[in-house]
């Protein structure tokens, strides 16, 4: 299990951590350094760089960052040196399996070594939302893991496989899950190896110790939580604001599994509040109350007065949402968080309710 030399003052062994790993607007430079200061705060051991908007990670993955955008990377990845947060890149070789030629292998090869000018602590070599009906497909995506692995100069790599999930949408939009997919994956990818895994479903809100001792049996280590929430670029989520804290059961994870990556929201601020109740969660163990962790937070990382209209509003914004608001609901919200600009978690809020996070359609599962 990946265990980073930052965590011996943190309240538990199991890393913690948030990955970019939405679609849709994403977060901009300033933000992206702010959280490292954000989350050495909460005593989170990580953050993972790997927005789907970056062609570079993507479906342009052969091709390094123009110079600009290599010397943001590198900004950024001193800021979390600097605050004592493990950095991390998520790495996409999009349909690399394709085309199994000599070629590929050596553009793959020459990235990693890109990335590596970077000095990354984490490498994820990520196979979400790509074609999966291919023969053998589990042993190439071993291959290339394991390459990666070999080339790269990072402490812990982290392999995302394509059918990450039971639940049945991964099949119905990539193709049928070849036979014995994840068995191979516990017969043969090395067990330094750590396996993303978001639950029962894509967007999971529980984890239940039977499901999470199958997973275990299944790829031969402790899954790797990839957490969707509060992320919502989907389709139906992207109509809510998910602000509450994590579910209870949260607490219990702690030794169940290898890990544990929160995907948050396109709002970068507001998702501060359920983020940091990760963390709060895992220290309080039975203890933990999420209405109350809730406005706690709310009050922590807001001012006061903004804290109790969160709390006051959050049954609309997190529950009724967006398209179910009336006109007048929405000119009331409105009036009301544009008193508190320019607070950046009231204009997340105005920005929302004025259409400003349009759902993305690449984004294929929810």
């Amino acid at each position: 299990m990946y265990e980073s030399p930052n965590s011996v003052n943190k309240n538990h062994t199991t890393p913690t951590g948030v990955i970019e790993g939405f679609f849709g607007r994403h977060w901009s430079w300033g933000i992206r350094e702010a959280y490292a200061q954000f989350l050495a705060q909460h005593q989170f051991n990580f953050y993972i760089y790997a927005p789907k908007s970056d062609k570079h990670l993507r479906k342009h993955w052969q091709l390094d960052w123009p110079a600009g955008d290599k010397q943001l990377l590198h900004t950024l990845r001193s800021s979390y040196r600097q605050a004592g947060v493990d950095f991390g890149i998520g790495l996409s070789p999009h349909e690399i399996y394709l085309d199994a030629s000599r070629d590929q292998r050596t553009l793959l090869t020459q990235r990693i070594q890109q990335i590596n000018e970077l000095a990354p602590d984490i490498l994820c070599i990520l196979f979400d939302d790509m074609r999966g009906d291919i023969p053998g497909l589990a042993q190439i995506q071993i291959d290339i893991a394991h390459q990666a692995a070999q080339v790269s100069t990072a402490k812990k790599i982290i392999f995302c496989p394509t059918y990450y999930s039971f639940d049945p949408v991964l099949e119905k939009v990539f193709g049928t899950m070849p036979e014995g997919y994840w068995q191979t994956f516990s017969n043969h990818l090395d067990p330094a190896i750590d396996m993303f895994w978001t639950g029962e479903k894509v967007c999971s809100t529980q984890y239940p110790q039977s499901h999470l001792n199958q997973v275990t049996a299944l790829l031969g280590r402790k899954p790797f939580l990839w957490d969707n929430y509060p992320v919502n670029d989907g389709a139906v989520k992207s109509n809510f604001l998910q602000l509450r804290a994590l579910d209870k059961t949260h607490a219990l994870l702690p030794g169940n599994i290898a890990g544990h990556a929160l995907n948050p929201m396109n709002q970068a601020w507001l998702s501060q509040i359920p983020l940091a109740s990760l963390p709060k969660a895992y220290k309080l163990r039975n203890n933990y109350n999420p209405e109350q962790v809730f406005a706690e937070l709310c009050t922590e990382v807001c001012k006061e007065q903004l804290a109790t209209q969160l709390q006051k509003d959050i049954s609309q914004l997190q529950d009724k949402g967006l398209k179910n608001l009336t006109n007048s609901e929405k000119e009331n919200l409105r009036n009301i968080y544009q008193q508190f600009l320019p607070n950046p978690f009231a204009q997340e809020i105005v920005d929302w309710l004025n259409g400003e996070y349009q759902f993305d359609p690449a984004c294929l599962t929810e």
